[in-house]
């Protein structure tokens, strides 16, 4: 098992602009509820890193931490969420289309799809703009310990298929399990280190 990554809180932004300049930068987004900062805290071997919330849609601005062997990640705020006002929904997309086509520095993007759900239209109206937008992603399929074992193979091939992948293509993780953890830790880290 790989060591944790060391990661510290630098801003919480809501706009690019206000975030720290960086050589490289993931970002991580998903609809809300899809267990983005649970995921983000098992990576970095931390309780409360990110803050976790049993009511979704929590995570409001970009939130940025630097990771020590250099570079950052992005915390974006989840989409999808119902219970918060239009206008609100839409100054969020806003902030994340701008960060995700003018931030200099960002190397990935980590879209995580729910891996007991499948992909819902809002993941793969997100997966579409990406690919128009040529903007890098990989799709992290989380919650995997939700799904029988009996049903796994189906579903993984039912997953990629709904994302236009390959079966290979999708990271499967659990933050509960710390199921395919130690795998998309070290991608993280070569995505960081490929650009600096």
């Amino acid at each position: 098992m790989s060591p944790p990554l060391r990661a510290e809180f630098v801003v919480s932004a809501d706009r690019v602009e206000a975030l720290q300049p960086t050589a490289a930068e993931v970002a991580v987004v998903g609809r809300s509820n899809v267990g983005k900062s649970s995921l983000l805290n098992a990576l970095c071997g931390r309780k409360r890193l990110a803050h976790t919330s049993g009511t979704p849609g929590r995570t409001r601005l970009l939130n940025q931490f630097a990771l020590e062997r250099g570079g950052t990640l992005v915390d974006c705020p989840g989409y999808g969420y119902a219970k918060v006002p239009e206008s609100m929904r839409r100054s969020w997309q806003a902030m994340i289309e701008t960060y995700l086509l003018e931030r200099e520095g960002l190397t990935m993007v980590v879209v995580l799809v729910d891996g007991a759900v499948g992909p819902t239209a809002l993941d793969r109206q997100l997966l579409d703009w990406l690919r128009a937008n040529e903007v890098p992603h990989t799709v992290v399929a989380t919650k995997a310990d939700k799904v029988k074992s009996s049903k796994r193979t189906r579903r993984r091939r039912e997953l990629a298929e709904g994302c236009d992948l390959e079966v290979g293509d999708v990271v499967w993780v659990s933050a509960t399990t710390g199921e395919g953890i130690d795998r998309l830790r070290s991608l993280l880290l070569s995505w960081v280190a490929a650009a600096r």
